[in-house]
């Protein structure tokens, strides 16, 4: 499977440039804070994929993709700090981004788990 053919990781790299562009209004004392630490979970969920694509059994896939899953949740969290910190604007459009990221996430998972490979 190339991941370059899934949706989810196409999502998945949409929202890292949508992170990026709003989390440049973040403070520069933030920047290997909080800021640094949303960049770091906001990348991981599309090279999870990615990486979890290119291993060589569905089982380890789907490790990689709870992986990303988990990172979801960890970006999901910084956003709604920085947003709370006054930090950034437009943080429910993130969110309803990663709830949508997630819910793709699931299923492929679901799908990989009943697949007859």
């Amino acid at each position: 499977m190339d991941y370059k053919d899934l949706n989810v990781w196409k999502e998945a790299l949409g929202l890292v440039e949508d992170v990026y562009t709003v989390i440049e209004t973040m403070p520069k004392t933030e920047l290997y804070g909080l800021s640094g630490q949303i960049k770091r979970s906001c990348i991981s969920i599309p090279s999870n994929i990615a990486e979890g694509a290119n291993r060589q059994t569905k089982k380890e896939f789907i490790q990689f993709l709870y992986i990303a899953l988990g990172s979801t949740a960890e970006l999901e969290t910084q956003i709604v700090i920085a947003q709370r910190l006054g930090f950034i604007n437009n943080g429910e459009t993130i969110c309803i981004t990663i709830t949508k990221i997630r819910k793709m996430i699931n299923a492929l998972i679901k799908s990989l788990k009943t697949a007859k490979l």
